[in-house]
């Protein structure tokens, strides 16, 4: 890349950068999937068959996001591998193309099934154990492993080792039923294992709604549905794009882009399975400024070049770049994250016990907020309805208690066994009689639907609604 191409790419950079923290807030919780649960919580809630519908779109909604995004060329590059061998192998004639189509049908179409094969047993485990199971998709060993993963992939697109089916399985793929369809098969389950982490309120709602109702073939149902929406992008790429762009030299610096996503996905992926480094980001605009800047820096010293350098100067100099550039992303995602942590909220009671007591006391009534910091459904909800002005004023004659099960530490997990809570967010109201109201929040819903329902509570108990007595 020349100077003044790299210029012109350094001052892009940083403007996409500078902008990233109001992208990654406008997009609700993050870069991990729709901003609600597209009313699934309610449609399971009634037995609607319109919730595998909700399902599926909340799935392609989540393939539309960033935090999915490095499948894309992983996609690709399994597929074009694939469709090369076909391509050496046969004539262009319209039967041979007809073919090759076919068999591109076929590797897509198990490429998907094995990123729903991941989902679906995530269903099934959430069904058979009563628990949604969302911490084990996103603690530190699991978050890890992605994060090594995306450093693997980001590795081969800078060059280190060329990502591809192994030669063997290659020359075997266009035999229908051979290792080339297995190959894909196998490549949709890792793909699987790569996407499980983005776990945006639809998910969550469909967790925690399985997890309660413990049916194991809807629980399977239900997921494989949404993991066919996650899947639906990747069946077009690969099905579809069957003549591929010719290499050249601006291929190196899409993958040096792509190597890049990779490397800052991994970050992010770190940093939230860590919520010790949150600390670390400032919701200042400068804060933001200065992640671009160092972006940008690093698109200067090369870390979109479309060759590796031989010299040792210049390839610390592009190692230098790299990690600039990503470094400015992972901290323009956290920046976005103080933000919303540092907007107002209410005065929360950490302790179910101490809560319970001062409700008793004073003839108040009490919600109940589980949650966790992996949870990225419960952050929604604290974006889009508990920090409302109007949901607060409501709030207020509630005593709040907010229960973190981050750490799922003793006092927590009392909790959370007392009230058999299913999964995270779980919102529990309970009124001034100590009766606990039937119908929980279970997802992220708008905030007008929040005051209604917490409007309701005195009026919820009556004679035809039995509910539970909590004190």
């Amino acid at each position: 890349m020349r100077l003044f191409g790299r210029v012109v790419a350094a001052i892009l950079a940083f403007a996409a950068v500078a902008l990233l923290p109001d992208l990654v807030l406008s997009l609700g919780n993050g870069p991990t999937g729709p901003s609600s649960d597209l009313g699934l919580g309610r449609l399971l809630a009634s037995g609607s068959l319109l919730a595998f519908a909700a399902a599926f779109a909340g799935g392609v909604l989540t393939s539309l996001t960033p935090c999915v995004y490095p499948l894309i060329p992983i996609t690709v590059s399994v597929f074009g591998a694939g469709r090369s061998t076909l391509g050496a192998g046969h004539s262009a004639s319209g039967t041979s193309r007809t073919t090759s189509r076919g068999r591109a049908f076929a590797l897509s179409g198990l490429y998907v099934l094995g990123i729903a094969a991941t989902y679906s047993t995530l269903g099934a485990v959430a069904a058979l154990t009563g628990r949604a199971f969302g911490s084990v998709m996103q603690n530190p060993w699991v978050m890890g492993g992605v994060a090594l993963v995306f450093v693997a992939l980001a590795a081969s697109m800078f060059g280190a080792f060329e990502l591809a089916l192994p030669s063997s399985l290659q020359a075997r793929v266009n035999r229908v039923g051979g290792a080339g369809l297995g190959g894909a098969l196998a490549m949709g389950l890792v793909a699987g294992v790569v996407a499980a982490p983005c776990t945006g309120p639809v998910l969550a709602a469909a967790l925690t709604f399985v997890a309660a109702r413990g049916s194991l073939l809807f629980g399977v149902g239900i997921l494989f549905t949404y993991a066919l929406g996650i899947g639906l992008l990747f069946f077009l790429i690969g099905t579809f794009s069957v003549a591929l762009p010719r290499s050249g030299p601006w291929m190196g610096t899409v993958k040096s882009i792509f190597g890049v996503a990779m490397l800052a996905a991994a970050g992010i992926f770190l940093s939230g399975a860590f919520p010790s480094v949150k600390s670390l980001f400032s919701a200042s605009r400068a804060a933001a400024l200065a992640a671009a800047g160092a972006s940008a820096a690093g698109v200067l010293l090369g870390a979109l070049r479309t060759s590796v350098p031989s010299p040792r100067l210049p390839r610390l100099a592009r190692a230098l770049g790299l990690l600039l550039v990503a470094g400015g992303v992972v901290y323009a995602v956290g920046t976005a994250g103080a933000r919303g942590r540092a907007a107002p909220g209410l005065a929360w009671i950490q302790s179910e016990p101490d809560g319970l007591t001062l409700a008793r006391s004073q003839g108040r009534p009490v919600l109940l907020d589980f949650w966790a910091d992996w949870c990225t459904a419960c952050k929604e909800l604290d974006r889009i309805a508990w920090s409302d002005p109007r949901v607060q004023a409501e709030a207020s004659r509630f005593v709040a208690v907010k229960l973190d099960g981050t750490a799922e530490s003793a006092p927590f997990q009392a909790a959370f066994e007392k009230y058999r809570v299913a999964g995270m967010p779980t919102v529990i109201l309970i009124d001034a009689q100590g009766r606990e109201l039937p119908e929980r929040i279970t997802s992220a819903i708008e905030a007008t639907a929040m005051l209604e329902r917490l409007r309701s509570v005195e009026r919820a108990c009556t004679g035809a609604v039995a509910c539970a007595t909590r004190w």
